[in-house]
């Protein structure tokens, strides 16, 4: 049976090799820049950057859910962001990301919030199908816009 539980300190490691885990199912572990004691001081300072739950199957971690508050003028309301989603490879397909989903959702009613968001990779068609069956929007006319690194700094510093 699956267990889900906030991370605690403990769990740092184990954050930190699912997301390298994910960020090499997601073809960009190049990316992955942060450190087990920057996520440790994001998920754990006072107030946190962001909190994680861990799913586990026989006392083993076999998941992750990594998420924070954003906020929509247009409902008045903060919202929940998922910003990190992993089931190990042995454990998917056992209603493990199922589990991770439905406690961030619970967690989003109990806490008021009016939205419960996250993105999905174009070409993860899969996760798209598994998040329409349990009644999420795929948001087509929408993109994520972002900037980062050296175009982040010129930017920011430009007259």
């Amino acid at each position: 049976m699956t267990q889900i539980r906030f991370a605690t300190p403990a769990d740092v490691a184990t954050i930190m090799q699912f997301v390298r885990e994910l960020a090499i199912y997601e073809r960009s572990l190049d990316q992955v820049v942060a450190t087990e004691a920057l996520l440790e001081q994001a998920l754990f300072a006072t107030p946190p950057a962001a909190e994680a739950l861990i799913a586990e199957v026989d006392g083993a971690p076999v998941g992750l859910a990594l998420f924070f508050y954003n906020f929509s003028t247009w409902t008045g309301w903060r919202g929940l962001y998922l910003e990190d989603l992993y089931v190990t490879p042995q454990a998917r397909g056992t209603g493990v990301g199922k589990a991770l989903l439905k406690r961030l959702a619970q967690i989003a009613v109990e806490r008021g919030c009016s939205r419960f968001e996250w993105a999905v990779l174009d070409w993860n068609t899969p996760a798209q199908e598994f998040y329409k069956a349990m009644g999420a929007t795929i948001m087509d006319d929408w993109r994520i816009c972002r900037m980062s690194g050296d175009a982040l700094t010129t930017f920011a510093v430009a007259p």
